[in-house]
């Protein structure tokens, strides 16, 4: 008797799928008792993790901010977007005031962890947010933490106000200066610096003149930074230096969004006269007010860059990788590397201002315009990129187009091949743009 026998294969059992946990710490000063606690915190939660049987280590995400209560701390954000790409299943935190102070905030992230299916839990109120009663616990906790927030900042801002009211600044880290038990003393290189950029200034020098003095000294803002315009004004309008104080020219906004604003009678200031030893006579920083108040009525100086323009932030130098920026040179408006014309050749040796009659011209050729339109420019143009006379139009759909300026006329600049080429490419966008709507 022929006995048939077959081989029955058995599926194995699915391995059980870890649950990938990630963990959050934060520490609200960069003081280094804090930053040993942050370390703390990283390495007990990574030894946490990696110990509890089915769990998938997903690493630990840090920041060392000033405040739970705004929403661009790195570590955070860079967590949240991992939790969004599937790649954590939960986020454990110390305490709900660790991970965000603001209600609003705290609530709307956990919801939408909740949507994707992300638990948060907190170790210090034994909290789980996927739980039935753990939202309801969480906007109780988070309110009183939110009420801890205000209650500090409150503390905060009487602690200031009663060292304006006896003439000491909030903090003395400036140029030139440095707090030392409860005044502000000289550096005497630092100040030599100050002196310099006053003597400078009144002598006829320009904002960008002086920085490339500055920079080719090897000179460096009080940060190691290389000079440019912004900070060496703030320097010139530093009332500071003349060895009084005007305290509370600025305030926060609130204990939430922490924004900083001038103070334009909101909040009493306060003067203090001969408070500390001067680096600038009152009578040199009134001068360069009157001067600077010139020149800014002569020259419309600020009218290029504080107002909005189409080209801001969208043309790129290649030699820097830094952006153009738009001023004003023998009555004609150009583009220019902001690296170059802050420090000058030893920053970006290869750039080339552009004129912007030929940046509109070239903008209009791309598209296949008669002339520039704003509108159309914003919409379908990502970024310009800048090498010598040479623009790399980058387009919204991907591709790029090169045109190339010369100092004449639009007619002279695009030969008649070059325009119905563009006209060609500019077509054909457009009908793929038709055909993917």
């Amino acid at each position: 008797m022929n006995r048939k026998v077959e081989r029955v294969q058995f599926k194995l059992p699915p391995k059980p799928q870890l649950t990938k946990v990630a963990a959050y710490a934060r520490v609200s000063s960069g003081k280094d008792t804090m930053l040993h606690s942050l370390s703390a915190q990283v390495s007990y939660y990574s030894e946490y993790i990696q110990s509890h049987p089915g769990w998938l280590y997903c690493g630990v995400y840090a920041d060392e901010a000033f405040t739970g209560t705004k929403e661009d701390r790195a570590g955070f954000q860079e967590m949240l977007s991992e939790c969004r790409a599937g790649k954590i299943d939960m986020v454990i935190t110390k305490s709900i005031s660790r991970f965000a102070r603001n209600t609003v905030t705290l609530l709307a992230t956990v919801r939408e962890l909740r949507e994707l299916g992300i638990d948060v839990y907190f170790e210090e109120q034994n909290i789980h947010t996927m739980s039935a009663d753990g939202e309801l616990m969480m906007t109780i906790l988070a309110s009183y933490a939110q009420e801890e927030s205000r209650s500090n900042s409150e503390n905060q801002k009487w602690r200031i106000k009663a060292n304006f009211e006896e003439g000491k600044p909030w903090t003395g880290r400036m140029l030139g200066y440095r707090y030392k038990d409860g005044q502000l003393e000289v550096i005497p290189e630092e100040a030599e610096i100050v002196r310099r950029i006053f003597a400078d200034y009144l002598s006829g020098m320009g904002y960008l003149l002086i920085c490339r003095g500055l920079n080719g000294d090897g000179l460096t803002t009080l940060d190691g930074y290389p000079w440019r315009v912004g900070t060496l004004m703030k320097v010139l309008r530093n009332y500071d230096y003349t060895g009084n104080l005007l305290l509370q020219k600025t305030y926060r906004e609130n204990h939430i969004t922490k924004k900083r604003l001038l103070n334009r009678g909101e909040h009493p200031m306060y003067h203090a006269l001969e408070t500390h030893e001067p680096v600038i006579p009152l009578e040199t920083f009134n001068a360069v007010q009157a001067e600077m108040a010139r020149r800014a009525e002569k020259y419309g100086q600020g009218s290029d860059t504080n107002s909005f323009l189409p080209f801001s932030h969208k043309i790129t130098c290649a030699c820097c990788g830094g952006y153009f920026n738009r001023k004003t040179a023998r009555g004609k408006k150009i583009w220019i590397c902001r690296t170059y014309n802050t420090v000058g050749k030893s920053g970006c040796s290869g750039s080339k201002a552009v004129p912007e009659e030929a940046l509109l011209s070239a903008a209009a050729e791309v598209l296949g315009l008669e002339e520039f339109d704003e509108a159309v420019f914003s919409e379908t143009v990502e970024g310009i990129t800048a090498e010598g006379n040479t623009l790399i139009f980058r387009f919204a759909d991907g591709l790029e187009q090169t045109a190339v300026w010369a100092d004449r006329s639009r007619s002279e600049s695009w030969t008649p091949e070059m325009k119905e080429k563009a006209r060609q490419q500019t077509a054909e966008r457009r009908r793929n743009e038709r055909t993917e709507k």
